[in-house]
């Protein structure tokens, strides 16, 4: 809903704020510090990551976000879990339109992600298992690279028309569901 004074971010973010919060609930029912928990939220993360990935390569995110290569944390994430004989089951996606604004809400998700990540990554750190404390690539992705400013400055500059901005909601939470429905199954 547009309110005055408010931009998209605002929106994005009060739109979905139950989504993000019911993930960090579930989230936090895991200790990062040991390695079971850990190579379970890695495996989550990967199971919605990969498809969302995925998904964006098809629809030509590139064309949407010229730096896109080195937003993908695909790479990232399999060299974690191949660090911690974990598996990966990326989950199927739902058919979904994935037009402009569809990829910006998933990006926001994707994108915003990585505040969080910092914060996983210090608890990770006491972990007494070496291991886990190597396999961080996936949350040391993009670390002082702006990336997540850099999105906004972009998402911001969008011409969203009201139709638009529904789309731009609608694949952020598109992609909270599916990292939702990944930390359920792990």
């Amino acid at each position: 809903m547009r309110t005055p004074g408010t931009g998209i971010r605002d929106r994005l973010k009060a739109a979905t704020a139950p989504a993000h919060h019911a993930l960090d609930e579930r989230l936090g029912r895991l200790d990062l510090t040991t390695t079971a928990h850990y190579r379970r939220f890695l495996q989550a993360s990967a199971a919605a990551l990969l498809p969302l990935e995925q998904m964006l390569d098809d629809a030509g995110v590139a064309d949407i976000i010229g730096d896109w290569s080195s937003r993908r944390r695909t790479d990232a994430v399999r060299a974690d879990l191949a660090a911690l004989d974990g598996t990966i089951a990326p989950l199927d996606l739902a058919a979904q339109t994935f037009d402009r604004p569809f990829a910006l809400g998933t990006l926001y998700v994707l994108e915003g992600s990585r505040l969080g990540a910092a914060y996983l990554l210090r608890v990770v750190s006491a972990a007494a298992d070496p291991r886990v404390r190597r396999a961080t690539r996936y949350l040391r992705h993009g670390a002082g690279q702006g990336l997540w400013s850099s999105f906004l400055s972009q998402l911001a500059r969008e011409p969203l028309t009201p139709e638009d901005e529904g789309r731009v909601i609608a694949g952020a939470h598109a992609a909270f569901a599916m990292f939702a429905l990944a930390m359920a199954a792990a």
